[in-house]
């Protein structure tokens, strides 16, 4: 596997330990839906949290969450309304961030809420 996939997959573990001690129950995890993947699907209470993981080595091009593009973010609505009409959700959608950096041996995870509208 390549090296940026290993760190993916290690940035979207960490965000479900990250996710799962703040309360969130995890639904789904790459959830897929025609070219869109959903990273994690995740509730706590009556909110259905759509998360994309970013996770990088460095913030040195930028922070994580900057690589979230305006036709990904299109992919991801879409997908997530599949997902709720299909399983006939009555929840409350908001869309997050989960942001990993790479700092020496350790890793910095910052969680933004509704950041979508951040954009």
């Amino acid at each position: 596997m390549a090296q940026h996939n290993e760190l993916g997959e290690l940035g979207e573990d960490m965000a479900v330990s990250f996710l799962q001690n703040k309360g969130y129950e995890i639904i789904e995890r790459n959830y897929r839906y025609r070219k869109a993947e959903v990273d994690i699907l995740a509730k706590k209470v009556d909110i259905l949290a759509v998360v994309e993981v970013k996770t990088r080595s460095t913030s040195v091009f930028g922070n994580p969450q900057d690589f979230v593009k305006p036709k990904q973010i299109q992919r991801l609505v879409a997908a997530v309304d599949a997902y709720v009409t299909s399983n006939d959700l009555d929840v409350e959608v908001r869309f997050d961030i989960i942001a990993i950096v790479k700092t020496n041996q350790n890793y910095e995870i910052e969680h933004l809420e509704n950041a979508f509208y951040h954009f």
